[in-house]
């Protein structure tokens, strides 16, 4: 694979960066508000559900799980929810916006070895302010020649990002934690992609079958991905 590629793209969200267990945390404080009104599987089914419909309107990100936070109390309350649960919302939306960035093990060892002797990028899902300032928070921006933060991650939006960078798409290889996000839609487009599994994954992400192609890779952590390319 090392003399195939020339540009890696790395997921930020628990591939770089710690996310994922930040929005389980939240849920749980959101579940604890609306006990009175419905048991916990329900209010986290009723939330999972507004979230997936709200997705075509917000994308993905912290706000938008705050938007569908603050419209699930109301489903929920039909309507009568008092002030003081939608104010706590907001404040546990704030909270999440306002955590600090906890890079993931070995990753700065990663880049430092991979920069230089390779194109690196980032290419990730979620709101642009957000996905910035943890970018900023993190320190690794100096590594990255490029920086796409995608609305979504379809064909076409890798396609868009490899004739942005001018890469085939045999040079291509994409590291992240969603075998539905980062793996199969690059796979389809003729490039590479490696999963590294995060412990935590939003069952959103999620597939029921096993990927077997020649241009895809299983790791167990980020680190990894160097006996392939050094």
């Amino acid at each position: 694979m090392k003399n195939k590629i020339k540009v890696i793209a790395f997921d930020a969200d628990d591939t770089l960066w710690v996310n994922e267990p930040y929005f389980r945390e939240t849920e749980e404080q959101f579940a604890d508000l609306l006990e009175d009104f419905l048991p916990r599987h329900n209010i986290m089914a009723e939330l999972y559900k507004t979230e997936i419909a709200n997705l075509p309107l917000y994308g993905y990100g912290i706000k938008g799980f705050m938007l569908s936070m603050v419209e699930t109390v109301l489903n929920i309350t039909e309507g009568k929810a008092n002030l003081e649960i939608i104010n706590r919302v907001l404040q546990l939306g704030q909270e999440m916006l306002n955590k600090p960035v906890e890079l993931l093990d070995g990753v700065d060892d990663v880049l430092k070895t991979l920069f230089g002797k390779y194109k690196l990028v980032v290419a990730t899902k979620g709101d642009l302010l957000d996905q910035q300032r943890k970018l900023t928070k993190s320190g690794l921006d100096h590594y990255f020649h490029h920086i796409e933060i995608m609305s979504d991650k379809q064909e076409k939006d890798y396609q868009k990002l490899l004739k942005h960078l001018d890469c085939k798409p045999e040079e291509f290889l994409m590291l992240g934690n969603s075998l539905k996000s980062d793996v199969l839609p690059v796979l389809s487009i003729g490039g590479h992609a490696a999963h590294i599994p995060y412990h935590t994954t939003w069952v959103h992400e999620h597939i029921d079958h096993t990927i077997e192609h020649p241009n895809f890779y299983q790791m167990e952590s980020l680190a990894d991905v160097l006996k392939k390319l050094i």
